[in-house]
C-alpha cells in the first residue's frame, strides 16, 4: 500500500440518520448538529481528527441536509464577528474580524433520505481516490489515539478495523458497604465486553464487496461478512468514549463540556 499524507486520508462522517431518539432536537436540525456547549457535535468529532492531523472530511447526508450544508456554506461567518454594508447589500461585502478558521477541506454528498449506512457508504465510493479511508458516525466522541489506530490497521493488514470500546453503564454505581455508600460513580465503564465505537480504517477494495442497494447495513450486512472472512480486526480502546444517542447523553456530554471534563478536548 502506497503511504498517503494523514491530510489526503479521507475521513467519512455518516450524517444522514433521523435521530429519532432525539426527537426533541432531530425535529428542527439533524443529529450531528445537536451541540455540545455552542458547537454541534459533528464539530467536536472534526476537531478530534484535525489534531492529529486529518483535514479531508466527506459527509455523506441525508435527513435535514441541507442545515448540514447551510452550516458548512456559511462556516466562516458563523465562526466569526463580521461587518455588511447593508447599502450596496448586492455586492454583499462582508468583512471578518477574525478570518482564520480551520483548515478543512470538507465535501457534503447528499445520499438520501432512506439509505441504510451501508448504502450511504456506496455512493462515496467516486470520492474516495486512496488507498484507504477513515469512517466514523456523527454523533461519537472519544479521546481515541487516532495514530495508533491508523498503525495498528496498516500492521495487521485487513480490510478494515473498528474501534471497540466499553460503554459506560447508563447508570450510576452504588458500591455498598453494609448500609453506606461507600463509593459512587456515575456512568462507569462497563467492566467486560467491547461493542462497535465507530473510528473505522478501512481499505478502498471494501466497496468491491458492497452492492447498490438502499437497505444495505454497515452494522447489519457489511461487518458480519467481512468479520466472518477474517478481515476484520478491533483496536481496543479502553479509554473515553460516549456516544449523543439520547436526551440523557446530550446532557452528560454539555454538562461535562461546562464544567471542564470534556476528555474528547484534546485540542488547544
Amino acid at each position: 500500500m502506497e503511504e498517503i499524507a494523514k491530510n489526503q486520508i479521507p475521513i467519512v462522517i455518516l450524517c444522514g440518520g433521523r435521530g429519532t431518539r432525539l426527537k426533541e432536537e432531530t425535529e428542527v436540525i439533524p443529529k450531528p448538529l445537536v451541540k455540545i456547549g455552542d458547537k454541534p457535535v459533528l464539530w467536536h468529532i472534526m476537531k478530534i481528527y484535525k489534531t492529529y492531523g486529518f483535514s479531508k472530511f466527506i459527509l455523506p447526508v441525508g435527513y435535514k441536509g441541507e442545515k448540514i450544508k447551510e452550516y458548512f456554506y456559511n462556516y466562516p461567518v458563523f465562526q466569526n464577528d463580521f461587518t455588511i454594508k447593508l447599502c450596496d447589500f448586492s455586492k454583499k461585502e462582508i468583512n471578518l474580524h477574525n478570518p482564520k478558521v480551520d483548515d478543512w477541506e470538507v465535501t457534503i454528498v447528499d445520499t438520501g433520505l432512506e439509505a441504510m449506512t451501508g448504502a450511504r457508504l456506496k455512493k462515496l465510493e467516486r470520492f474516495i481516490n486512496t488507498d484507504l479511508f477513515m469512517l466514523t458516525y456523527g454523533d461519537g466522541v472519544s479521546n481515541v489515539d487516532l495514530d495508533q489506530l491508523l498503525n495498528y490497521h496498516l500492521e495487521k493488514g485487513k480490510m478494515a478495523t473498528v474501534t471497540g470500546v466499553r460503554p459506560p453503564a447508563r447508570f450510576g454505581e452504588l458500591k455498598i458497604d453494609g448500609d453506606n455508600v461507600a463509593s459512587f460513580q456515575e456512568k462507569p465503564q462497563v467492566a467486560t465486553g467491547f461493542i462497535n465505537g465507530g473510528f473505522f480504517v478501512m481499505k478502498k477494495d471494501i466497496f468491491k464487496s458492497l452492492p447498490d442497494k438502499e437497505s444495505l447495513s454497515l452494522e447489519g450486512d457489511v461487518l458480519p461478512q467481512i468479520a466472518a472472512k477474517g478481515e476484520l480486526s478491533v483496536f481496543r480502546h479502553d479509554g473515553y468514549w460516549q456516544c449523543m444517542d439520547t436526551l440523557r447523553d446530550v446532557e452528560f456530554l454539555n454538562e461535562e463540556w461546562r464544567e471542564g471534563k470534556a476528555p474528547w478536548k484534546i485540542w488547544q
